[in-house]
């Protein structure tokens, strides 16, 4: 008897062939696909009446940069989208990685599903990576005058900028981070019995 995950597996297999990675682990089934074909495959994803994957769950973006204590050594972006089919009641995550490290591109799926929407933004507010053809590319969770992307992995902890209030200009002002970077070490405690009585 095989198994709803087999199932998955071999409708994945004969839709897309050699042309995208597939990998199952702990229960799940992983797609990886190339920058250029990503488009495609999400569109056929969705259309493609053995698959069927009609709802897109979540899209966020990933800084593989430290990845594996600094062993990793491909590209450093990707979104990963996760996708659901409520006709046959199965999930397939979906990874793209953007080719060039310096300007994270992707296409957008805002087109195949309207959900995308927020989650694209998300993934360029947090993590700096644009969609091509997203029609409302902007911060969604940071101020518009926030610098950086605060999830990568190089973003410092304290930020850029800090904004506070000002009284005598009666307006909120950014300036330098005031906020002396230091280190907390904490107490250890050695006593055998400590705290019992």
């Amino acid at each position: 008897m095989t198994t709803q995950i087999e199932v998955l597996q071999t409708a994945l297999a004969t839709a897309f062939g050699e042309r995208a990675s597939l990998v199952t682990a702990l229960g799940e089934v992983t797609i990886t696909v190339k920058a250029d074909d990503y488009l495609a495959f999400m569109q056929q994803l969705r259309d493609d009446a053995t698959l069927h994957f009609e709802q897109i769950i979540d899209l966020c973006g990933v800084d593989y940069s430290t990845y594996g204590d600094g062993a990793w050594t491909g590209l450093r972006f990707a979104a990963t989208s996760h996708l659901l089919s409520i006709k046959y009641n199965w999930r397939v995550r979906v990874r793209v990685f953007a080719p060039d490290d310096d300007m994270p591109l992707l296409q957008s799926v805002t087109g195949i599903w309207r959900a995308a929407n927020w989650y694209e933004r998300e993934a360029f507010d947090m993590f700096g990576i644009l969609f091509e053809g997203h029609n409302d590319l902007r911060r969604i969770l940071t101020d518009y005058g926030f610098i950086g992307h605060p999830f990568r992995k190089d973003f410092p902890v304290s930020g850029y900028v800090e904004m506070r209030y000002d009284p005598e200009q009666k307006r909120v002002i950014y300036q330098p981070v005031t906020i002396a970077p230091r280190e907390n070490v904490p107490r250890v405690i050695r006593e055998e019995h400590y705290g019992m009585k």
